[in-house]
């Protein structure tokens, strides 16, 4: 099994991808292809990347290719069981399934506004009115699963999963824009960003020496 990736500095549906895997336990091999680079063009004239028209991540098992962070997810669980991605109870499945398509498919604004940098951490600014609705619908959601469902544990549902790897990169996203959020936000962010597979991730990508303009801002703190 190998799973391809882009940068883990800047990538956050790779990072979806990559912790799903890293979830299932199943040996993989990882390949990262650094975006917007030679390696990137080229790549994109290989099956894998023509099957998915020219994103990441991508997940080959033999003859399968699954490509997209949710299908990778589906398919790792029904490899190993879904219990390991969800939770058992079925209202808190539910809204753990509904929470990770919402991620999916909503949220452009913070997305636009606030790209995925890992490895910078940048001045607290105000957010644009689109950006703000987009982070008080995520944290009334995270807000929602913890008190509903996650007292058994510190992650949305009590035990990491697949929800929790979904939002993982909006907790990057919080912490490099220094978004303020309300107290049990900031708890559940500050955990899974300390998850030792999240941790790695950005561990990792500190050490990247690709730098794409495009995903920085003219300054840092």
């Amino acid at each position: 099994m190998q799973i391809i990736i882009g940068n883990k500095a800047y990538s956050s549906w790779s990072m979806r991808g990559w912790l799903a895997v890293r979830l299932s336990g199943l040996v993989h091999d990882e390949t990262l292809i650094p975006m917007w680079s030679e390696e990137w063009d080229a790549a994109q004239a290989t099956p894998p990347f023509r099957a998915s028209a020219g994103k990441v991540p991508i997940l080959i098992d033999g003859d399968a290719v699954v490509w997209d962070s949710l299908a990778i997810v589906d398919y790792l669980a029904d490899m190993v069981g879904r219990d390991r991605f969800w939770p058992a109870d079925p209202a808190a499945r539910a809204l753990a399934r509904s929470m990770a398509a919402e991620m999916h498919s909503s949220y452009p604004d913070l997305r636009r506004h606030c790209t995925m940098n890992v490895r910078r951490h940048y001045p607290a600014a105000a957010l644009p009115d689109a950006v703000q609705t987009d982070v008080d619908r995520i944290v009334a959601l995270w807000t929602e699963a913890r008190t509903r469902f996650g007292g058994g544990g510190d992650y949305l549902f009590g035990d990491y999963g697949a929800a929790d790897l979904i939002f993982a990169p909006v907790a990057t996203r919080f912490r490099t824009y220094a978004i303020p959020l309300p107290p049990v936000a900031e708890a559940y962010a500050t955990t899974l960003l300390r998850h030792p597979d999240v941790a790695a991730w950005i561990d990792a990508a500190r050490t990247e020496p690709w730098v794409v303009a495009k995903y920085e801002l003219s300054s840092d703190a």
